[in-house]
């Protein structure tokens, strides 16, 4: 009978624990990602460590957790992948990070030394040039060829990540530089201190002027509020000018949605449009104006823009304006010094002072009077009755109903995370978060399969609150097996699985396209025995029932799963209106 001796336990580092060491210096607490050979010596440093590992079951997946966390905490989220298939299948979640200004610092392994740059061929997972994979994605590529040289890349790294506007970067080890023998001494000292971006002092005087002497200020405001926790900023700013405001779809959350000057966000329709072309100036703030957030590039403006960016590349990129390159927050609280403060706001629509003017009355009073008592407020509320009328001509009160639902379940300031599906679109124009940085899609690149890992992401940042998933069922498919992660880590997360039948908005865009869809039909399992087998709890619902049975859910402790089959349809798209 033989024995096995145990394995004695290591009492050398390595490069891998220079990784973990560095990380946890720089302010790291969790870390996500899934293991492979190339890695092993990241992922056998880690129990040596006091990170906390979220593992999920695809590399992608991994990516969109970690984005979600970056969102919520407005910090750097690493995710640890290997070589080659799992380095390149987190692009499209380091596409979207990029896309939201996520800050994830993705941490993959490579080939050894000798396989790179032209050396000896023929490694597992082994690509010709693995980071020139990352090159048009991510903010900036960082490379380690020696253990000594890891402190310092992984704090290049993190600073780029976090320097505004955030996003994703890209760090590769090889194999055998993380496996070796290091004699360094621990890293506790690590340093890395984000690029700050301040606005230039004239800009934000001329912008100012241009601001303090406009008859009809508007706001537009974008993700890039929500990133830079920029909310009190905006509000203020806009109670100050008595400006009303209008939130991209990327930047719910970022103005509270029943406040009097409110326009919400319905970006799709043609009233909207037409109220921010008629500013004589509009502040864009956080948005390059692209194409969601333009009405499908119909966006023409009458009078001058203010764009506040801190994306270089997005500044003045669709629309010529009076361009800030800086941090929202910063310009916005500069902003506020400079600019003079109009009179009071009125209550909004539903105010008990005075009675709200005639639908058609209060944008006119606003035009004639500028900051005439109560007009832009009166205008604001004009526009709202407006996009009501039109969404209440089209019969789709189901949708609505499901919505409101989602609504009344969710408790104030839970975190919803929303996949590629038409319920989330609806979500994008009409869903009230009720907190700032509670809403996350993923409409910046638009991959499916965002929703739960996502939110699975959001509960490891915050495991004390319940957290909302919505997908579809074509969406679904894609994370089914994060069901086990779910389960393994008892995260939080409630998700809604809108079942249709297929990919329901390809479905309504080859219908209207063509006159009938082709390749959106699905075959789908069982999603609640599918869930109870992943010893996850599982309820199907119905649209008389959704309210109910997804408050519940929300309330039970771990994870859950609410099927709902039902099938939705789009509001008419009023970019092609007259």
């Amino acid at each position: 009978m033989s024995t096995t001796e145990p394995v004695p336990e290591r009492t050398t580092r390595t490069g891998g624990d220079l990784v973990v060491e560095s990380l946890t210096a720089l302010g790291a607490d969790t870390v996500f990602g899934l293991p492979g050979q190339h890695a092993l010596g990241i992922f056998d440093a880690l129990r040596r460590s006091a990170l906390r590992y979220v593992g999920l079951r695809v590399e992608n997946n991994a990516g969109f957790a970690a984005d979600a966390y970056a969102r919520a905490t407005h910090s750097v989220a690493p995710l640890l992948v290997s070589t080659g298939p799992g380095a390149l299948m987190t692009l499209p979640a380091l596409q979207e990070a990029a896309a939201g200004s996520a800050a994830v610092l993705a941490l993959g392994s490579q080939v050894p030394l000798a396989g790179i740059g032209g050396g000896r061929h023929g490694y597992l997972h082994e690509l010709g040039d693995q980071s020139a994979s990352f090159r048009g994605v991510v903010k900036s590529v960082h490379t380690a060829r020696t253990a000594s040289q890891i402190p310092s890349a992984v704090a290049a790294a993190w600073e780029s990540a976090l320097s505004v506007p955030h996003g994703p970067v890209w760090l590769e080890i090889p194999q055998d530089v993380l496996l070796a023998e290091v004699e360094i001494p621990a890293v506790v000292g690590l340093h890395a201190a984000p690029r700050e971006l301040a606005p230039r002092p004239e800009l934000v005087a001329a912008a100012a002027d241009l601001l303090a002497a406009a008859r009809r200020p508007v706001i537009l405001a974008g993700g890039g509020v929500v990133r830079a926790g920029a909310e009190s900023e905006l509000l203020a700013l806009a109670e100050r000018l008595r400006a009303p405001v209008a939130t991209t779809f990327g930047g719910k959350g970022a103005f509270p949605w029943e406040h009097p000057l409110s326009l919400q966000s319905w970006l799709e329709d043609r009233h909207t449009t037409d109220f921010l072309e008629d500013a004589d100036t509009l502040l864009v703030v956080g948005s390059g104006l692209g194409e969601l957030s333009s009405n499908y590039h119909t966006f023409r403006p009458r009078g001058r823009i203010v764009q506040i960016e801190a994306d270089l590349g997005k500044l003045e990129a669709n629309h010529a304006a009076l361009g800030l390159h800086a941090d929202a927050r910063a310009a916005l609280a500069a902003l506020v010094k400079e600019v003079g403060e109009r009179e009071p706001a009125g209550t909004g629509c539903a105010g008990e002072p005075g009675e709200t003017p005639e639908s058609g009355e209060a944008a006119g009073a606003w035009h004639a009077a500028g900051a005439g008592a109560h007009a832009p407020e009166a205008a604001v509320c004009d526009l709202l009755a407006r996009v009501r009328d039109r969404i209440d001509g089209q019969q789709l009160d189901l949708e609505q109903q499901l919505l409101a639902s989602v609504r009344q379940a969710l408790p104030d300031g839970a975190v919803s995370c929303w996949d590629m599906t038409i319920l989330a679109y609806w979500a994008w124009s009409a869903f009230d978060p009720r907190a700032a940085n509670a809403l996350h899609s993923a409409q910046g690149a638009g991959g499916l399969g965002y929703g739960f890992p996502a939110a699975l992401g959001a509960a490891a940042a915050d495991p004390s609150r319940p957290v909302l998933a919505v997908s579809g069922d074509g969406g679904a498919m894609y994370s089914l097996a994060e069901l086990a992660t779910a389960r393994q880590y008892d995260l939080p997360v409630t998700w809604l699985i809108v079942d249709d039948g297929g990919y329901g908005i390809l479905r309504e865009y080859m219908t209207d396209a063509f006159g009938t869809a082709t390749a959106t039909e699905l075959t789908r399992p069982d999603f609640a025995a599918l869930a109870e087998a992943f010893g996850v709890p599982a309820v199907r619902t119905s649209p008389e029932h959704l309210r109910t049975d997804l408050a519940a859910a929300l309330a039970a402790p771990g994870p859950s799963v609410v099927v709902l089959p039902a099938r939705l349809r789009m509001f008419a798209p009023t970019h092609l209106d007259s």
